[in-house]
């Protein structure tokens, strides 16, 4: 089986699945969205179901697929140590706001 990287290393299937996280759809509703072709989002699909990012339920003669979660934790638990770099980067961000919009607040009462 591939590691999740691997298989979010392609970045179409990294589309089928943005597309998948607010709800399940078809082979059919993946194509349109995407514009891909049947065989093109099959293959995608069956990479993912191999590596239990989607998983299938049948209804009628479709079927439907849908996230699963659990894949994505080894891709969090790896990210992990990183994201104190991305919240000093955010904690940052939002200071400089902070000062700015001050600022603005500043430079409006002195005009008036």
């Amino acid at each position: 089986m591939e590691s999740a990287f691997a298989v979010l290393a392609e970045p179409n299937r990294r589309a089928i699945l943005k597309l998948l996280v607010s709800s399940q759809r078809s082979v059919g509703d993946i194509e349109r969205r995407l514009r891909m072709p049947q065989p093109t989002v099959s293959k995608h699909l069956r990479v993912l179901r191999d590596a239990g990012f989607v998983e299938a339920t049948v209804d009628a003669q479709r079927r439907l697929y849908r996230l699963k979660a659990e894949p994505l934790q080894e891709v969090d638990a790896w990210l992990a140590p990183f994201r104190r770099f991305w919240s000093a980067h955010v904690d940052a961000l939002a200071r400089h706001l902070d000062r700015m919009d001050h600022s603005t607040a500043t430079k409006r009462k002195r005009k008036r």
